[in-house]
């Protein structure tokens, strides 16, 4: 193979793509494993414990960000924005969350269709 050949999803041979997998496979494993092996049957510290409940909406929020105002490596204020901020609305005013992405996807269809 050439050294200068770039590589894409396409072009990986079925192996190397295994390979990749089994790879992310074990260290997934040696990751969840090594928790309860450290800690020997010991409860974290309540900080700790506080800090990892915030974890999951604190990447769910980076998430959403990201992916609403990010356009490559521009920032973008288009119709995503629209959508959230009504689902930010409904939630604000106590809706549930299948009203407020049922929401946010039609504020976000109606002003792609007016803008």
């Amino acid at each position: 193979m050439a050294a200068n050949r770039v590589w894409s999803w396409s072009v990986i041979p079925s192996a190397d793509a295994w390979l990749v997998v089994a790879a992310l496979v074990a260290t997934t494993v040696a990751i969840r494993a090594s928790g309860p092996i450290l800690l020997g049957g010991r409860d974290l510290p309540a900080r700790a414990m506080a800090v990892i409940a915030l974890l999951a909406p604190a990447l769910l929020a980076a998430l959403v960000v990201t992916e609403t105002f990010a356009d490559g490596e521009a920032l973008a204020l288009d119709e995503r924005a629209a959508g959230l901020a009504g689902a930010g609305g409904v939630l604000a005013l106590r809706g549930g969350p299948v009203l407020a992405v049922t929401t946010a996807a039609v504020v976000t269809a109606a002003s792609r269709a007016l803008l």
